[in-house]
């Protein structure tokens, strides 16, 4: 935002210097990035009066200009066409610095021979001056300007350019920053009066405006001027619109354009006779239609764009920019002029998707008061009226189906203590708040509070805090004394799923594995691959692409596509693991957030070497990290038969604790493979819900002393069915109570075994923690478990 000193002390009395008041706007949040003197370097340019202008005697094209500087007179020769005597004019004399017209750099006027006549100064053009790029003519200064005065004193200026931030819309403005400098220094506002003439028929009997979509448009309020005259803008306007970055057009553009930097509302001329039915309806574009606007982009626009259209057609991108169709032009004698409030997601979104961001958009994005548009647009119609003539209808269309009553926020002196750490009494902190435009009602003077309504224009104030804000951004926030942190230390807070989790990442970091992190949003495609069994997932409101449109229900999808991508530059084994959320709706509800782990591990077990034969992973390396995690976690964990959509039948196990399913394990079907084009042949996986088996993990692993007595170890083979699970039969051996460990160490079918049986051999370890086993007392548990073996497992001892 850039702040014309000379056009600010319009509003408001400033008497700091300007790197002073640069410096108290930016300890109140306006930070100041930059000050531009306008006028620096003509020390040696003045306003004169052109008083002769005479033929030159060696040129047809050049001429000889002689002007008053106010007691002196000189004659310069001068090309320009725009000479008129009387006209005043900027005159360099000679030393003085000027932008050189046909270069890029200020030279230092000295004096010149033009065709035989001694040239001893210049009448110079705006681009000598640097005021802008036009150097077709002379700068011809208003009627009023003083002869003799320096040019600096008169045009010259102070230009601070400000870094706004975006949840202060209203410092967009110049009666914005009118109102932060006020309360800086003192001072107080001038608005300007908003008083003219309406001496047309009533506007409701020209035009109409309807709001078909009022949740993207709260207001909309319209005036109408009939026979005026297009021409340049005044001098006065051209400068201050140069100063804040806009280039002048003609005198109704100039003052859309100068209101909304004075008001920082956002308005737009129409050509009103270029309307069909005189009618403005303000609505979604319809599915087909386009605009070209005013740059001549030719514009495919969604049914979820807001349009300004007229009984036939889109007239305008709301809050956006014009249409070329209903633009003013220099045949424009009536113009319908537009001052609404808008949806501010909508601008945003329709400017993000046609890449056009405007002065407008770049306001109504930032959140505009719906209070606003009136004062704007009666302010415009006067300055209409004032520059271009003609005549105003009486009144004004004013349509507003989102109002709302302002409702008053109490702040009290606990609260404002509170939060900035410093107390302020209710005098001070009311005085402060007015000083910004708030009305402020003192309630209990003693340990008071406060009922405080905002100003319309401050659509940044919800909370008390905010108001907090205001009283030490004005105070300053260098004047608030420093103090040291007080109270208590807080207790560190347990997280007992947090803590859970790291552990589970710490045992699998242990197992050689890796970790990996997908993101949670994913698409109905990738899903598919795994066939996931759920409902349908949550479909975010606005996804930033078509591959993170819904929340994940299963991390399945994720690991497998990041084995996919890693395969392709890993030549050995790939072990990877996730652990995170997935999300499961519910009817009328959030989402259900269960943590879950996830895991795959395919190919060579080892890296490539001379001495060792390469061999692929297989489903014990999977069930191995598995049995390590629940073992490090105090949990005995059992495999038992299970199926699942995308694992190989047979090769499927489910993880259960006790009797409760946990997770699964097993190998990745083949189909499931191909469609994310992974070249693995054997690939396995296994899933644990956290949330289950969290529960089953004891808080304290229990501590057993090693026996001092000797064990006695014995190797048994036991002929058991072949569909019968080895974890079973261990199970049953390692429940005898004089039984330390049993490990299986073969398994074995084929001759000397019956058909539909195998072999199982263990080593079995009997110890006792209180005293030495005897021979009989070996055999005698070793028959009782044969037994046990032979009752619940149908298991019998191989000869």
């Amino acid at each position: 935002m850039k702040v014309s000193l000379k056009w600010l002390k319009q509003y408001v009395d400033i008497n700091l210097p300007p790197q002073e008041l640069a410096h108290k706007l930016t300890m109140s949040g306006s930070e100041v990035s930059g000050i531009n003197t306008i006028g620096g370097s003509w020390d040696k340019v003045f306003v004169a009066q052109l008083v002769d202008i005479a033929p030159h005697p060696n040129a047809d094209r050049l001429r000889l200009a002689t002007v008053d500087l106010g007691g002196e007179c000189a004659t310069v020769v001068c090309g320009a066409p725009n000479l008129t005597i009387g006209d005043k004019v900027a005159f360099a004399k000679l030393g003085a610095r000027l932008f050189d017209g046909h270069g890029s750099q200020f030279v230092e006027l000295k004096p010149a021979k033009i065709r035989g006549v001694v040239s001893e100064g210049m009448v110079a053009s705006e681009k000598e001056l640097g005021i802008s790029e036009d150097h077709t003519g002379i700068l011809i200064l208003p009627p009023d300007a003083p002869v003799g005065a320096p040019l600096a004193a008169y045009l010259g200026d102070t230009v601070l350019d400000l870094d706004i931030t975006p949840n202060r819309p209203d410092c967009l403005s110049m009666i914005g920053i009118a109102r932060e400098v006020a309360a800086l220094t003192g001072q107080k506002v001038r608005l300007p009066e908003l008083v003219y003439a309406e001496e047309g028929d009533p506007v409701e009997q020209q035009a109409s405006v309807e709001i078909l979509d009022a949740d993207l448009c709260p207001r909309y309020c319209a005036s109408l001027i009939t026979g005026v005259a297009i021409r340049p803008s005044p001098l006065w306007m051209q400068e201050r619109l140069t100063a804040a970055g806009m280039r002048p057009i003609n005198n109704i553009v100039d003052v859309t354009n100068y209101v909304m930097m004075e008001y920082g509302q956002p308005l737009h001329s129409f050509d009103y006779d270029q309307l069909a039915d005189r009618k403005i309806i303000v609505r979604r574009a319809r599915e087909g239609e386009c605009l070209t606007t005013l740059d001549g982009q030719k514009c495919p626009i969604t049914t979820d764009t807001l349009v300004i259209a007229d009984g036939m057609s889109p007239v305008a991108l709301a809050g956006v920019m014009g249409g070329a169709a209903s633009e003013v032009t220099e045949e424009t004698k009536n113009i319908l002029l537009e001052s609404a409030n808008f949806n501010r997601t909508s601008i945003r979104r329709t400017a993000a998707e046609l890449r056009m961001r405007t002065e407008a958009s770049l306001r109504f994005e930032k959140g505009l008061s719906p209070e606003l548009p009136q004062p704007a647009l009666r302010r415009a119609t006067q300055l209409m009226l004032e520059l271009g003539g003609g005549k105003v209808a009486w009144g004004i269309i004013d349509i507003y189906p989102g109002r709302k009553a302002a409702e008053p926020i109490v702040l009290t002196s606990r609260r404002l203590s509170g939060v900035l750490g410093v107390a302020f009494s209710a005098e001070e902190t009311a005085k402060i708040l007015r000083s910004l435009g708030f009305d402020c009602q003192v309630t209990d003077p003693d340990a008071w509070a406060m009922f405080v309504t905002v100003p319309y224009w401050r659509t940044d104030i919800r909370l008390p805090d905010d108001l907090a804000e205001e009283v030490a951004r004005m105070v300053g926030y260098d004047s608030i004394p420093n103090t040291t942190l007080g109270g208590r230390v807080p207790e560190l807070q347990s997280m007992p799923m947090l803590e859970f989790k790291e552990r589970v990442r710490d045992l699998l970091a242990c197992c050689g594995m890796r970790e990996v992190n997908a993101y949670s949003l994913t698409s109905l495609t990738l899903l598919g691959k795994v066939e996931c069994p759920s409902p349908t997932p949550l479909r975010v409101a606005n996804p930033m692409t078509v591959e993170q449109e819904y929340l994940r229900t299963t991390l399945r999808a994720g690991i497998l596509a990041t084995f996919a991508a890693n395969e392709r530059h890993e030549d050995a084994g790939i072990r990877i693991f996730e652990v995170g959320r997935v999300y499961l709706p519910r009817d009328n509800d959030l989402p259900e957030e269960r943590e879950m782990l996830v895991g795959v591990l395919g190919g060579r077990r080892e890296e490539a070497a001379w001495f060792a034969r390469p061999n692929s992973m297989d489903f014990f390396d999977a069930k191995g990290v598995v049995e390590a995690i629940l073992s490090e976690l105090g949990v005995r964990g059992a495999f038992v038969p299970a199926e699942d959509v995308i694992l190989n039948p047979g090769r499927t196990a489910s993880i259960q604790i006790g009797s409760l399913p946990i997770g699964v394990l097993g190998e990745v079907h083949s189909k499931v493979l191909r469609s994310f084009d992974i070249a693995c042949p054997q690939l396995y996986l296994f899933e644990i819900d956290l949330a289950s088996l969290m529960p089953l993990v004891a808080p304290k692993r229990q501590y057993r002393a090693v026996s001092k007595f000797p064990p006695v170890v014995q190797d048994i083979a036991l002929v058991v069915d072949e569909a019968a699970p080895a974890g079973r039969v261990q199970e049953i051996i390692e429940a005898a109570s004089t039984v330390s460990r049993a490990t299986l160490f073969d398994v074995y079918t084929g001759a000397q075994v019956p058909a539909g049986k195998k072999s199982l051999a263990y080593s079995i370890v009997y110890q006792s923690p209180s005293r030495t086993l005897t021979d009989a007392e070996v055999a005698r548990a070793q028959d009782s478990l044969l037994a046990r073996l032979r009752h619940e497992a149908g298991a019998t001892l191989r000869s």
